[in-house]
C-alpha cells in the first residue's frame, strides 16, 4: 500500500509512544521510508535509539542549522507525508494555534505552509479528548484537510487507532483519489445457512480478498459498504450477515442507498467477493439428535448477481468465479458464463485451492481479453481497485 512512500513520523510524549516502534516496522512492511522526528518529552518514554533502529535512519530530536524541519516537510522536502503518532492534546492544540516549539510542531507547521499531506493519530486520556479547546483544536486542523485517525475509547483513554487503522489512513493521503465521490459496495467471506440452532452449512472461503478489495478502494478515495460474516473494519461501514438470502437483502438496500436521510448514496459498483451458498435448507427449530442418519434436501439460494442487475440493470459489477479444476481454459470458460450472463463489468477467476492464504493466483476476466495477477491478496484488492475506478470513468 505504501511502496516508495517516504513518512517522516512525528512522536510527542504520550505513553501511547511505546508503540512506535511497531508501527515503524509495520510502515516499512507495507513498503514506506520512514524518518522519525521527536519531542523532548517523548524521548523521556521511548529512547530515540528505538526508533532509529526502528526506522533505520537518524532520528531528529532537535532542529539545528540542517534546518530539519525544512529538509523533510518542505516543498522540496523528502517526505510525502507528515505522520504524528501519537499526538497528544499539547501537540495539537500548538498545531491549531501554529505554535512550532518543537520538532514536531515545527515539521507539522511546515508541512501545512508547504500542502504536504498530514495524519493524525491523537492519544490520551478521555477527559482530555473530551475538552471543548481540544475538539475545537481537531475541528480547525481537519478544516485545514489534516486526516485524523480517531482514537479506541477504551478504559477511559483514547488509545492510539490500531496500526493497521494508521497505516490505512496514511495510504489513503499518499493513494491519488481515483475513487473520490464514488460509493462502493463489497461482499466478502462466506456466507452460512441454518440447519438448526446450532449447525450450518458454510464453506471455507476466508474473506481476505473482499476485505482486502473494501480497503483499497477506501484508500483510493471512496465510501465503502463492506457486507460480510464478521464485525466492523475501520476503513468501511459494515453491514454483518449470515445467510445468503441476508447478504442479498442487505446489498440491495445497501445499493439503493439512504435516500430518507440523505446520509449514504445510491451505489457506484458492487463488488461480489463472498462466496455465497449454493444451497440451503429448512432449519429444525430444535437441535437435531445425533447418531441418526438423516437426509438434508437442499434448495438452491437466489443469487445476489442476478438480483442486483434485475434491480438496477445499468449498475457496474464485478464478479468473483472459483474454481477446482486447475485448469485456466476451463476457468475463463465459467468466468465468461457469468460474465455474459448478469453482464458484468469483468469478473475475478482463481482456483479454490487458494482460499485462506495469504498470496493467490487469479485470472481477470472481461469481454476482451483475460489477464494474470499472482502475488499478495492486499495487492490483488489494488488491482481490482485499480480496474474499478477504471471502469466508473469510462
Amino acid at each position: 500500500m505504501l511502496d516508495g512512500v517516504n513518512v517522516a513520523l512525528g512522536v510527542s510524549g504520550s505513553i501511547a509512544a511505546v508503540k512506535v516502534v511497531e508501527l515503524a516496522h509495520e510502515l516499512r512492511r507495507q513498503g514506506a521510508n520512514v524518518r522519525g522526528v521527536m519531542t523532548e518529552s517523548a524521548q523521556g518514554i521511548i529512547h530515540p535509539w528505538a526508533l532509529e533502529f526502528a526506522t533505520g535512519n537518524d532520528v531528529v530530536t532537535e532542529l539545528t542549522g540542517r534546518v530539519e524541519h525544512v529538509e523533510l516537510c518542505g516543498r522540496d522536502g523528502w517526505a510525502d507525508v507528515l505522520l504524528l503518532a501519537p499526538a497528544t492534546a499539547n501537540t495539537v492544540g500548538k498545531i491549531a494555534s501554529a505554535i512550532d516549539d518543537t520538532p514536531v510542531t515545527t515539521c507539522a507547521t511546515t508541512a501545512l505552509g508547504a500542502d504536504l499531506p498530514v495524519v493524525i493519530a491523537p492519544a490520551m486520556h478521555e477527559p482530555m479528548y473530551d475538552h471543548p479547546g481540544v475538539l475545537d483544536a481537531i475541528d480547525r486542523v481537519e478544516s485545514w484537510g489534516v486526516d485524523f485517525v480517531d482514537p479506541r475509547i477504551e478504559e477511559g483513554k483514547a488509545k492510539i487507532a490500531t496500526e493497521d487503522a494508521i497505516v490505512t489512513a496514511t495510504a489513503r493521503a499518499t493513494t491519488e483519489q481515483t475513487l473520490a465521490g464514488r460509493h462502493v459496495v463489497v461482499t466478502s467471506g462466506a456466507t452460512a445457512e441454518e440447519i438448526d440452532p446450532v449447525r450450518i452449512l458454510t464453506n471455507r472461503a476466508s474473506g481476505k480478498t473482499g476485505r482486502a478489495v473494501a480497503r483499497a478502494c477506501y484508500v483510493r478515495g471512496a465510501d465503502v459498504t463492506l457486507v460480510h460474516d464478521a464485525g466492523d473494519v475501520h476503513y468501511a461501514d459494515t453491514v454483518t450477515v449470515e445467510s445468503a438470502a441476508e447478504m442479498r437483502d442487505a446489498v440491495l438496500a445497501a445499493v439503493g442507498g439512504n435516500d430518507a436521510d440523505g446520509d449514504v448514496p445510491a451505489a457506484d459498483v458492487v463488488v461480489s467477493a463472498a462466496a455465497i451458498s449454493d444451497y440451503t435448507v429448512e432449519a429444525a427449530a430444535e437441535k437435531l439428535r445425533s447418531g441418526d442418519h438423516r437426509t438434508l434436501e437442499l434448495e438452491p439460494t437466489p443469487k445476489l448477481l442476478d438480483g442486483v442487475r434485475d434491480a438496477y440493470p445499468d449498475l457496474p459489477i464485478v464478479g468473483f468465479k472459483a474454481e477446482t479444476s486447475g485448469d485456466d481454459e476451463k476457468m475463463v470458460a465459467a468466468a465468461r458464463d457469468i460474465l455474459e450472463r448478469t453482464d458484468l463489468a469483468f469478473v475475478v477467476a482463481n482456483d479454490a485451492s487458494v482460499m485462506g492464504d495469504d498470496e493467490t493466483r487469479t485470472l481477470f476476466v472481461d469481454a476482451d481479453q483475460v489477464d494474470e495477477f499472482s502475488g499478495s491478496k492486499t495487492a490483488l484488492g489494488g488491482a481490482i481497485a485499480d480496474r474499478i475506478a477504471a471502469t466508473v470513468e469510462a
